[in-house]
């Protein structure tokens, strides 16, 4: 005989055909329940994933892994500060910068802006700024051009193109016979930007660095150096390192600083999500549950007889346990496989989709992405497949516990 003899029986109760054939409806839609479920957030935490992704890039486009700013707010010997960068095995790429508040006018239209100065030969080291002009090069800012670049958003609430010109409104304050001003330059939009995020086409510009030096009056100096490192998470201690490298004081930050409370969201959103979706999962296992317990009851007798026949509580208690992992199981893997498939998958899926119906799901006059992004990270298969088994293995315990206690003269009374 097959042995262990509880999986033996177990696997032939899972298999068979009952005389409530309600029972198999329930068993089968449980089946169903966990496999949708397990699909559907393998599915959903890799387009969470994918849209975390682009977002990421996108910021950190602009923004640089980490900074190193003088402690006034200025850094003299610069050059220095590159070398000791270059030199450190993590960073991949460096440039001065010097940024600034300020406003920008064009006849009556007025906008807060954030000034960089940055070096055109420099700056694509520490961002990719340069790979998303809209109209003109980066090469276009020279040493006192006063040429400037606009974010897309800005130039259009400015009213402004290339070749138009614009006023610039420094923080910086100047004696004149009238008393104190502020700095004004008049600057000629020299090119357009659009990185796809709100915050860096609507509120900053570009000028070349020696430009902003000498709107400042910061001599050879500069606010302070960004930095591109090779793992972008080792960035917090790496720019402690190279600040304690060089002579004087220095503060720090990094990406994990500047955008905490965004990238803390979006992992909460993530969570959150994941949580709602897994509640798919617990209900499929409470239909585990109702399927157990009404095989319990139809198979009263065969348990009795089993239990005649010298099978320990123990052993039928496995029995019920093998025949509910076995649901279990079976969506478990069957939704992930599906989910993993759909997941590398979806963007051709979507696409098919959309041509099939005649319609965009991200269109892009309304969405900055236009495709479904999608990024399966296997530490989330593991996880969702493992909790979503051990949920439904969970789920078997009460019925199991109630087919053990099950008194064979009470069962066999009226058969």
């Amino acid at each position: 005989m097959f042995k262990p003899l509880p999986l033996y029986i177990g696997l032939r109760y899972t298999r068979s055909k009952r005389r409530n054939h309600f029972i198999d409806f329930i068993s089968i839609s449980s089946m169903l329940g966990v496999m949708l479920g397990v699909a559907a957030l393998i599915i959903v935490l890799s387009v969470m994933n994918g849209f975390h992704k682009e977002v990421r890039e996108r910021i950190l486009g602009m923004a640089s892994h980490a900074i190193i700013v003088g402690a006034e707010g200025k850094i003299d010997d610069w050059r220095a500060g590159l070398r000791i960068a270059q030199d450190h095995p993590e960073v991949i790429g460096q440039a001065p910068f010097i940024e600034m508040k300020g406003m920008l006018i064009n006849a009556d239209q007025v906008s807060g802006v954030e000034v960089r100065g940055i070096l055109p030969e420099e700056e694509p080291k520490v961002s990719q700024v340069g790979e998303h002009m809209d109209q003109g090069l980066l090469s276009d800012l020279a040493d006192r051009s006063y040429n400037i670049i606009l974010g897309k958003e800005l130039a259009a609430s400015l009213g402004v193109m290339v070749g138009d010109k614009v006023t610039l409104l420094a923080p910086e304050v100047m004696m004149t016979p009238t008393g104190n001003m502020p700095r004004m330059k008049r600057f000629t939009v020299s090119g357009i930007f659009r990185v796809d995020m709100g915050k860096y086409d609507s509120g900053v510009a570009l000028v070349h660095l020696n430009d902003a030096a000498r709107l400042l009056r910061l001599g050879d100096g500069v606010t302070g150096i960004r930095l591109k490192l090779r793992d972008m998470y080792k960035a917090p201690e790496v720019s402690v390192e190279l600040a304690r490298a060089q002579e004087g004081w220095f503060r720090v930050a990094d990406w994990t600083m500047q955008h905490r409370n965004f990238f803390s969201a979006l992992r909460t959103e993530k969570r959150m999500m994941g949580l709602i979706l897994f509640l798919i999962v617990g209900v499929a296992a409470f239909n585990i549950v109702s399927t157990l317990v009404m095989v319990v009851t139809d198979k009263r007798s065969d348990i009795a007889i089993l239990r005649t026949l010298g099978m320990s509580p123990r052993q039928i208690m496995h029995i019920f346990i093998i025949q509910g992992a076995t649901l279990g199981l079976v969506g478990t893997l069957v939704g992930t496989l599906l989910g993993v498939v759909i997941a590398f998958n979806l963007e051709g899926i979507v696409g098919g989709l959309e041509g099939l119906f005649g319609f965009k799901i991200l269109d892009p006059t309304v969405y900055y992405i236009s495709s479904m992004p999608s990024d399966l990270h296997w530490n989330d298969v593991g996880m969702i497949a493992s909790s979503a088994f051990a949920l439904t293995l969970l789920a078997t315990i009460y019925p199991a516990r109630r087919a053990a206690a099950t008194r064979p003269a009470e069962a066999l009374r009226y058969e």
